[in-house]
């Protein structure tokens, strides 16, 4: 069974935005690889976003409501890479071998 410090942090929050985690020994199961495919998916749109807001910054005929839509979306993004950073911070931490 695996330790509570091990527990997988998901890439998605539970009932009223509480955390959810995967308590398995098995890091090739159905669970663990949908995380790590919303993980990827995840990433994949922050960077598109980012690079999206690069362009936005720069163009001067976007309007409030535009820059408005681009800060949510990046807040949501960052809200998301931040999640994958804790959650492979502790699967990472979890794996190392204690030392004294």
């Amino acid at each position: 069974m695996t330790a509570p410090n091990e527990l997988r942090l998901f890439p998605w929050s539970g009932p009223e935005g509480k955390p959810c985690y995967l308590n398995s020994d098995d890091k090739g199961g159905y669970m663990s690889r949908l995380a790590d495919n919303i993980e990827a998916a995840q990433l994949e749109t922050a960077a598109e976003l980012l690079e999206h807001a690069s362009y936005t910054l720069y163009d001067h005929s976007q309007g409030p409501e535009d820059l408005r839509r681009l800060v949510n979306e990046l807040t949501g993004a960052l809200r998301d890479v931040l999640r994958v950073e804790t959650s492979r911070g502790q699967l990472l931490a979890a794996s190392s071998p204690h030392r004294p």
